[in-house]
C-alpha cells in the first residue's frame, strides 16, 4: 500500500483544529495530533471549540494546554454555543468561522464528518466546507448511540504508547462526561483497534478518517 506523508521539507506544520464540544477533538483525532507533534519540529496550532462553557471550558483549556504543549505557537478559540442547539445559532457561528477565515491558512483541518447525525457536529462541518474550499480537510469519527459510523479512506497509525496517552488523556481531563456509559476507554481503545485492523497498522492502533478531495 502506498503510504503518504506530511511534507519533511516544509518548515513548520500548520494545523486547523475544530471541534463541536470540548472533548470532540480529543476523541476523534487525539492520538494524531499527538503523533503530529511528536514527528514534526515545528508545529502551528489553532484549536476551535464551539460549545465550552462553565467547567467544560475549563476541561477544554486544560487538555489543549496539555496536548499542545509542544507546540511552537497555539492560538485557543472557545465559544458558549449551546449544545444541541448549533443550527439555531448559525448566524454567529458563521461569523466565527468568517473570523477563522480571515486569519488562518492552515495546511490540514481536522474537523467534524458531515455525515454525523450530530446537529452541532454537523453543522460544525457544513461551515469548514463552506468557508476553508482551497485546503486539505480531514473529517474525523466520534463513536456514539446513533450508529453513524462510516467507511474511512484516511488512516493515521497510531502508536501503542501515545494510543494509551490519549485514552488515559480523555479520562483525566474530562470528568464531566465520566457518568456516560459510552465514555470508557473500552470503547476509545476498540475504535482504534478497529481502525488499526483495516490500516494493516504494526501497532494495531489507528484513527480514521474521511478525505472527500485530495490533490496528489
Amino acid at each position: 500500500m502506498l503510504k503518504l506523508t506530511l511534507d519533511p521539507a516544509k518548515p513548520h506544520l500548520r494545523l486547523l483544529c475544530i471541534g463541536a464540544h470540548s472533548d470532540d477533538i480529543e476523541i476523534g483525532c487525539g492520538g494524531t495530533i499527538m503523533e503530529w507533534l511528536a514527528d514534526n519540529a515545528q508545529v502551528e496550532v489553532t484549536w476551535v471549540v464551539l460549545g465550552a462553557s462553565g467547567l467544560r471550558e475549563t476541561e477544554a483549556h486544560s487538555s489543549a494546554n496539555q496536548i499542545l504543549s509542544k507546540a511552537t505557537h497555539t492560538h485557543l478559540v472557545f465559544r458558549d454555543f449551546r449544545d444541541g442547539y448549533f443550527p439555531t445559532q448559525f448566524e454567529e457561528a458563521k461569523n466565527l468561522f468568517e473570523e477563522l477565515k480571515g486569519r488562518e491558512n492552515p495546511d490540514v483541518i481536522l474537523t467534524h464528518r458531515l455525515e454525523d447525525r450530530h446537529q452541532d457536529h454537523r453543522l460544525v462541518a457544513e461551515l469548514t466546507w463552506q468557508t476553508f474550499r482551497d485546503h486539505l480537510i480531514l473529517e474525523y469519527e466520534i463513536p456514539k448511540y446513533e450508529g453513524d459510523l462510516g467507511h474511512p479512506n484516511v488512516y493515521v497509525t497510531v502508536s501503542t504508547g501515545i494510543s494509551e496517552r490519549k485514552v488515559e488523556h480523555l479520562l483525566r481531563h474530562f470528568g464531566s462526561q465520566r457518568a456516560r456509559d459510552w465514555f470508557r476507554p473500552e470503547v476509545f481503545f476498540g475504535l482504534m483497534q478497529l481502525r488499526g485492523i483495516e490500516a494493516r497498522a504494526s501497532s494495531g492502533f489507528a484513527e480514521a478518517f474521511h478525505a472527500r478531495k485530495l490533490c496528489l
